[in-house]
């Protein structure tokens, strides 16, 4: 509830008459350049809180504007702040910090947004909730408010491909307009300072079991005459990069698991002999490619373990369950010993074939018998090497893990 004489919306938005009542809600706004729609953006946020009577600041957070929009800001009365690192994430990183609110609710100042319509995201943070995302295709998006690779390719494939790889049930991934608790933030430990900062708010949450909601929200086409900052491809493979970064099971594990898979049935089968469907013949020189194929598969799943190792010891994201299980059973010691019985096995194998040649004379081999005891041999060989030495580094990256 808003105090008697308090200054709604401005940088001296503080209780008085000895209220100690705390600042309910911040609304961060990251700019650039945007002197064309940042007056009426700042306008409807304060029109809100005085209308709702909720006792809230809005924070204007610069981004290295050169249009006058400070000038604007500071006249309306709103606290501003400088990000020095330049990009959309490092902008909202920093009005979020100088944030005072028990909740932080964050948006473009380009007019997109309703920032008159807040009060669902309020109510949804009332009740609990951790993260309140806005969903513009529930909410209703204006006729050219969304480009048309945006609105039917980018959002939908990107909000697709994060519901798969986090199990979170968000319809827009990539919504501007959503809302937080100042708590929820600092556990998430956001690092990143592009458009993927997006991304990772939602990722992390979900990684932590954070309580997530959405409410509709509607999506107006922005008052400004020069182009967006928005980059569709740059941008959108930036968003992909970091879902695919963040979620190593499905970049790595699984494809692994199905090249080992894939490789250690083909390769059986064709050890027993050559392969025939239809007019398509599968023998020794698939056998190679499937060898190739199973290590590359290896390599895979190795992969998988150290971006999971380096992303906890890093910060970037919280531990798992699966990893620490993992490092309560491997060892180094135990990594070297089941490499070196590996390779021993794949030095075993290479002499048994040595002998056989020799028991020939030495003489020309059957390309096909040839073919399948060299790489009975050499696989486990790269193999038991492989696991050795990634033994040394899972060791060496696992320590800050432990």
């Amino acid at each position: 509830m808003i105090a008697p004489g308090t200054a709604v919306g401005k940088t001296t938005a503080m209780p008085k008459n000895n209220d100690t009542s705390p600042m309910e809600v911040s609304i961060v706004m990251p700019c650039l350049n945007e002197a064309e729609t940042l007056a009426i953006c700042i306008k409807k946020a304060q029109d809100f809180l005085k209308r709702h009577n909720v006792l809230g600041e809005v924070i204007i957070s610069d981004n290295g504007s050169a249009d006058g929009s400070i000038k604007i800001a500071e006249k309306l009365g709103v606290k501003v702040v400088h990000a020095k690192l330049k990009g959309y994430g490092s902008a909202l990183r920093e009005g979020i910090n100088n944030a005072i609110g028990t909740y932080v609710i964050i948006g473009d100042c380009d007019d997109s947004y309703d920032f008159s319509n807040l009060l669902p995201f309020l109510e949804k943070l009332r009740e609990g909730n951790d993260l309140v995302m806005g969903n513009r295709f529930k909410g209703g998006i204006a006729k050219t408010a969304m480009p048309f690779l945006h609105k039917y390719v980018g959002n939908p494939v990107l909000s697709f491909i994060g519901r798969l790889f986090f199990k979170v049930k968000i319809g827009d991934f990539h919504c501007g307009l959503r809302a937080f608790s100042k708590v929820a933030y600092e556990k998430m430990n956001l690092k990143t300072i592009g458009m993927e900062f997006a991304s990772e708010m939602v990722v992390k949450a979900s990684l932590m079991n954070m309580r997530i909601s959405e409410v509709p929200t509607t999506l107006s086409p922005d008052g400004r005459s020069r182009p967006p900052h928005l980059r569709t491809f740059r941008d959108g493979w930036r968003h992909l990069r970091f879902l695919l970064m963040f979620s190593p099971k499905w970049l790595f594990l699984i494809p692994g698991l199905s090249l080992l898979i894939l490789s250690s049935v083909g390769g059986g089968l064709i050890l027993m002999g050559p392969i025939q469907i239809g007019n398509v013949g599968f023998d020794i020189h698939t056998l190679i490619v499937l060898s190739f194929v199973f290590l590359v598969g290896i390599q895979f799943i190795f992969f998988h373990v150290f971006v999971k190792t380096f992303r906890v010891t890093s910060g970037l994201l919280p531990g798992s369950n699966g990893l620490y299980h993992f490092y309560r059973i491997f060892t180094l010691e135990k990594g070297i010993c089941t490499g070196l019985i590996v390779l021993l096995l794949g030095i075993v194998l290479f002499i048994i074939n040595f002998n056989l040649w020799g028991n020939t004379g030495f003489s020309e081999l059957q390309p096909t018998f040839f073919v399948k005891t060299i790489l009975l041999s050499t696989v486990p060989i790269i193999l038991g090497i492989q696991i050795i030495f990634y033994s040394f580094i899972l060791s060496l990256i696992s320590v800050a893990s432990r």
